[in-house]
């Protein structure tokens, strides 16, 4: 199942190794198994799971790389995680080259969460509670699927060091306020994903 990952990375010039490919069929089973029991998300079919869920989310690998958003050594906070995404197959694809907090307020969601990472060996943290009680900074804070955008601005802009970088992945609507800050990106196998990528100015 994972193959197909790998030929829809590769496309998408992401080259995922055999050891990360070990890591997101281990994803696909757990989420699957755990999905029965705790509805984490939706999307219940597994190829489905590989493309708007696994290949969805290392879209931000490109996004990091063309706009030229430096990853390594940074905090990354993922602002509503859910099941993971985008933060944890970006955790599979970087390794420790940054440090990964994931916020997320449902409980049952963490617990998926702290399972995943013992699971797969990643090493992030799980903070358990909503994001306006979270009292850190991070350099780069990510929302995919949170609800209202301008919440998820006014959270995720609490949430950032100064210069850092506040990203929200949309589908095809996106809130006319915020067009001046989006960015599309056609991806191989995805419909348009539209990013819209804000920088907290320092001072």
């Amino acid at each position: 199942m994972v193959e197909k990952l790998k030929q829809l990375a590769e496309k998408n010039g992401i080259h995922l190794t055999d050891e990360m490919l070990s890591k997101f069929e281990k994803y696909l089973e757990l989420l699957s198994k755990w999905n029965r029991v705790y509805n984490l998300t939706s999307i219940r079919k597994k190829d489905e799971i590989i493309t708007k869920h696994f290949l969805d989310s290392l879209t931000l690998v490109k996004l990091f790389e063309e706009e030229g958003i430096p990853v390594e050594g940074k905090k990354v906070a993922d602002l509503g995680a859910g099941g993971g995404f985008p933060s944890v197959p970006l955790k599979i694809y970087y390794g420790d080259k940054f440090d990964l907090y994931t916020i997320e307020a449902v409980q049952k969601k963490c617990l998926f969460l702290e399972t995943l990472a013992r699971e797969l060996g990643l090493d992030f943290k799980v903070l358990c509670d909503r994001a306006e009680n979270i009292n850190m900074d991070f350099d780069i804070v990510l929302s995919r699927a949170t609800g209202d955008t301008f919440d998820v601005l006014k959270w995720g802009k609490g949430l950032l060091k100064p210069d850092g970088y506040l990203i929200i992945m949309k589908g095809k609507k996106v809130e006319e306020e915020v067009k001046p800050f989006t960015i599309s990106k056609k991806f191989h196998g995805l419909p348009e994903r539209k990013f819209v990528v804000i920088k907290k100015q320092s001072g």
